[in-house]
């Protein structure tokens, strides 16, 4: 609106210069809406005096819609001098990096451009246009339908679905359709041009291949690591370090063992309520898709992914040539300590992430401003790569967080409009997991060095502590190669193919963060509950460090993965399983065990109601309490076996749970009335029919396992699981080896095959695609209410709308 109301003042009152009077503001109307279509706000602000330049920015509305910002940028572009192809080919590329098919020309101009965009991912089907130029696009994956009518009279017909637009009366019709990446551009000068054409043109618009093979240098993440000469037992302290990592993350990962995978999550407590410190990666939660884009299958589909990472300055948007060897091109933001190295002595600048103890908690605060500033100033003066590094780390000096210094040193660069000047390398003694890795990049990090966990694998393995034949150098190799796997797995959840995509898009949300935390290092970032304050922080980083260099330091033990007396709180802990056997062991047949349990010891139920209620403050929802109030007089609240009836079981599937477990569960649940919930495992089909035996609600995972017609007709409720299970974003992972002849069988698969949901067979990549869904399912069982089950987490809300006009009786 302040520059729209800076036009309306220079053309009213006539003082626009003649080329901006040229190209007088636009509006579109659009069913029955005016939408603001954005002029290139970018090259007006090159043109106009310095005294109006901000009023001219920023060029894209941040708050709009992920559409209205691409409609945004693409009409920039346009505005800037670029065709609308040009533009719509920039924004939303295929994918390039993997195709064989490419010519050096094509790949030249993709390669190029990669240097000045960043591609916008995501499952999205195209219709753009300049006003005499029209055009159509699929994303990388291709995962939007775009059927296309080809007429004989030169009429084109363009939509989601074959037949949606009648041809009749316009000669022969050619039937075909976009695939992944592809375009497809009709103008009045040159008429119809298919994929191949438009590609073509646009590599030969411009000496693009040599200009991408000049600029762009291929670097490599640089040497192992040999064994430190220093000890590595005060700085694994200090970072936080614990001998369960040691063991159970970086040996696997270092032996060729890949990324340690854990059966039903993590029930530790909230950083906030741990009984030991956590790093500050813990308090950071990866966000993933569900409905609107769907998770990835990055192994199936490895061919529209990239961790392709370059390091420099980055050229303008109009630029048509970029100056030779000022990009480095790494195959991933991961490096080794050597090739930081590299970078310092060609004359990256290089800003310290640490601060004097003698500061105390207060100078957390003050190293995080301080490593902003001096990252600022070495920017203005011309520094076109910035390492943050914790290796001035010591006896006198507390290394500050890496995601803290990381994110305050991004957005400071950022919002001084200093960030694309500058590659930001981020060389950290507390990286050592994917989480990690993926907690910097998408905060802003281009490249990352996890310094301390390749000298531990060197020191492990020269004082032959690994485990495995694999020498130190492979073993490091194969560590970075498991990170490499892990950040795949992250971007995946997320529907993001490129890490370029997922660099800086801040795609995680905070549990436990204060205000000043997010102010000041993740701006933009959701941190609902609040929590830790950056002293707190401080205190936490002050104790690490004061017990690294103590007296008889020692890695910590504190059970975080797996329960340990005296350790981590587990939810799910020895006790309280005992506590659970004892409250329903019985002599009696599995159907009555738990109401003989309760009715005939209540004492033994008692002890284990008591572990589980009053166990330590570990959610937040233990931290709730209820409010003074009057009590509702009893005579006015249903009977017990009244509100039974809704009750309905957690969807925990067979192979999750032994069949004798998930059949008592149906059992228990029809006894007092309520819903059992099959789990997305499928059913035996024995069971159908029997009201007792039977779930009452069958689950349909995008995966779609063990789901017939005849497991549908069962059901009284049918419920549809969206990305999300035991690990979110990426559904249940059940081994190859727990799945047996007779799971093998319910779910339509081989014994010993290991299965994971959502992935490999998506089917929801929308709303509109949900509704279908709903829809196909109410005809197969149009007695069945129809519900869908999602995951509670920031902007569910508008999710939940989409199911509901998607004619969903119930949102789970």
């Amino acid at each position: 609106s302040a520059w729209f109301a800076l036009f309306h003042q220079r053309y009213s009152t006539n003082t626009a210069p003649a080329w901006e009077r040229a190209q007088p503001f636009r509006m579109l109307a659009h069913n029955g809406e005016i939408n603001t279509i954005r002029g290139n706000l970018a090259a007006m602000k090159a043109r106009v005096a310095a005294e109006d330049s901000d009023d001219l920015a920023p060029p894209v509305d941040a708050r709009s819609s992920d559409s209205g910002i691409l409609d945004g940028a693409l009409e920039m572009l346009v505005r800037g001098g670029r065709t609308v192809e040009h533009a719509a080919a920039m924004l939303v590329p295929p994918a390039w990096e993997n195709d064989p098919s490419l010519g050096r020309d094509e790949r030249g101009f993709f390669r190029f451009h990669s240097a000045l965009m960043e591609p916008w991912d995501g499952p999205a089907g195209l219709v753009f246009s300049d006003g005499t130029t029209v055009g159509a696009a699929l994303d990388r994956n291709g995962l939007r339908p775009l059927r296309v009518a080809l007429c004989e009279d030169g009429f084109v017909a363009c939509a989601s679905e074959a037949g949606a637009i009648d041809t009749s009366g316009h000669g022969a019709v050619t039937r075909t359709r976009l695939g992944p990446g592809q375009a497809l551009v009709v103008d009045p000068e040159h008429g119809i041009r298919l994929d191949a054409h438009v590609k073509r043109s646009l590599a030969r618009s411009g000496e693009y291949a040599a200009a991408a093979e000049g600029a762009l240098q291929p670097a490599g993440r640089g040497a192992p690591v040999g064994i430190p000469a220093h000890r590595v037992l005060p700085l694994q302290v200090a970072s936080g370090m614990t001998k369960e990592e040691v063991t159970v993350v970086l040996r696997p990962m270092a032996t060729g063992s890949g990324e340690p995978v854990s059966s039903m999550g993590d029930d530790t407590a909230q950083p906030p309520l741990a009984r030991f410190r956590r790093p500050v990666f813990s308090y950071l939660k990866q966000r993933f898709a569900q409905v609107t884009n769907p998770p990835l299958d990055h192994l199936r589909e490895s061919h529209v992914m990239s961790q392709v990472t370059l390091l420099g300055p980055r050229p303008a948007l109009d630029a048509t040539a970029i100056p030779p060897g000022s990009l480095r091109e790494y195959r991933s933001p991961l490096v080794s300590p050597e090739a930081v190295a590299e970078l310092v002595a060609e004359g990256a600048a290089v800003v310290d992430a640490t601060w004097d103890a003698s500061e105390g908690a207060a100078g957390l605060r003050r190293a995080c401003e301080r490593a902003a500033r001096t990252a600022c100033h070495a920017v203005r003066e011309g520094a076109t790569v910035v390492v943050v590094t914790d290796a001035g780390m010591g006896p006198e000096r507390v290394a500050v967080p890496s995601a803290l210094v990381a994110g305050a040193v991004h957005h400071a660069l950022a919002a001084a409009g200093l960030r694309p000047r500058a590659g930001l390398v981020v060389d950290a003694a507390d990286v050592r997991e994917s989480h990690h890795v993926a907690c910097l990049v998408t905060n802003g990090a281009d490249l990352v060095c996890p310094r301390l966990a390749l000298e531990t694998i060197a020191d492990l393995a020269d004082h032959a502590r690994l485990g495995g034949d694999v020498s130190s150098g492979a073993a490091q190799e194969l560590f970075l190669d498991a990170l490499e796997a892990g950040l795949y797995k992250v971007m995946s959840k997320m529907g993001i193919s490129t890490v370029a995509s997922y660099r800086g898009a801040q795609v995680v949300e905070a549990i436990g963060l204060g205000p000043d935390v997010i102010e000041l290092c993740f701006p933009g970032v959701a941190s609902v509950l609040g929590g830790s304050s950056l002293d707190d922080l401080g205190e936490d980083a002050l104790a690490r460090h004061e017990a690294a260099w103590s007296e008889k330091p020692a890695l910590a033990m504190p059970g975080a993965f797996k329960h340990k007396s005296g350790g981590e709180y587990h939810a799910l802990n020895p006790a309280v399983i005992e506590g659970l056997q004892s409250a329903v062991t019985t002599e009696m047949e599995a159907a009555h065990a738990l109401r003989r349990a309760v009715a005939g010891n209540p004492r033994a139920y008692e002890d284990f109601a008591e572990l589980v209620n009053g166990r330590p403050p570990s959610e937040p929802r233990d931290l709730l309490g209820f409010a003074p109030a009057t009590p509702v007089p009893l005579d006015e609240v249903e009977d017990a076996a009244s509100i039974a009836r809704r009750f309905s079981a957690g969807a925990m599937s067979l192979g999750a749970l032994s069949p004798e477990a998930h059949e008592t569960i149906a059992l228990a649940l029809d006894m007092i009335g309520g819903m059992a919930n099959t789990g997305e495992g499928g059913e035996d089909p024995a069971r159908y029919g029997d009201s007792g035996r039977s779930s009452a609600i069958k689950q349909v995972a995008s995966a779609r396992f063990g789901v017939t017609p005849a497991y549908l007709a069962d059901a009284r409720e049918v419920q549809i699981k969206m990305a999300q299970g035991s690990k979110p974003g990426e559904g249940g992972q059940l081994p190859g080896v727990k799945v047996s002849t007779e799971i093998a069988r319910l779910r339509h698969t081989v014994p010993g095959v290991p299965l994971i949901s959502p992935p490999p067979h998506h089917d929801i990549y929308s709303i509109e695609d949900l509704a279908q869904l709903i829809f196909d399912l109410k005809q197969a069982n149009p007695e069945a209410d129809v519900s869908v089950k999602l995951v509670s987490s920031e902007g569910v809300g508008t999710v939940a709308a989409g199911v509901v006009k998607g004619l969903a009786d119930g949102v789970h």
